[in-house]
């Protein structure tokens, strides 16, 4: 595939790309509305102005000039609730070509390389690609319960990996 990277960190851009890819895929599959991009914009903006390298990472997936995936790694509750996995998202143009798996693997060896003990995520019955894939990592469901933080009734997830 031509011209395709995966940078680390901030990228000019990372806020609108990221969360326009959440906002197009949940809406066209899920029928998620403005609350879910206006809380995935808001938490973005509010990780990446408190972003300290020393704990918190940001993977995004660049082809062409444009942002086709994300993931990041939130450890400012690291020795609390544990790392906080968040914004894992590979757009259409690149779903099923290894990038999920390779996102999901450097937030896992960034956890360990800082030697933080678990971390975790919230995600979604349903998303069935992405869950084969945060098992394969050693993510186990831990919890579950309906919830509308997203602005839709769903049956929320949580997963955690032990490390």
């Amino acid at each position: 595939m031509p011209d395709i990277k995966v940078a680390e960190g901030y990228v000019p851009g990372a806020i609108g790309g990221i969360v326009s890819l959440h906002a197009l895929y949940y809406h066209e599959h899920w029928g998620f509305g403005l609350p879910f991009e206006a809380k995935v914009a808001a938490g973005l903006a509010e990780f990446l102005e408190r972003y300290d390298a020393s704990r918190d990472r940001l993977w995004v997936v660049m082809q062409e000039g444009r942002i086709e995936g994300s993931i990041a790694m939130d450890g400012i509750h690291r020795e609390t609730e544990g790392a906080h996995l968040r914004w894992f998202i590979v757009s259409d143009r690149l779903r099923g070509k290894g990038f999920g798996s390779r996102l999901i693997d450097s937030a896992v060896d960034f956890c360990r390389s800082k030697g933080f003990r678990r971390s975790y995520l919230w995600t979604f019955e349903g998303l069935n690609a992405a869950r084969h894939l945060y098992e394969k990592s050693g993510f186990k469901l831990v919890a579950e319960h309906y919830g509308t933080q997203w602005g839709k009734e769903v049956k929320e997830q949580r997963f955690e990996l032990r490390l």
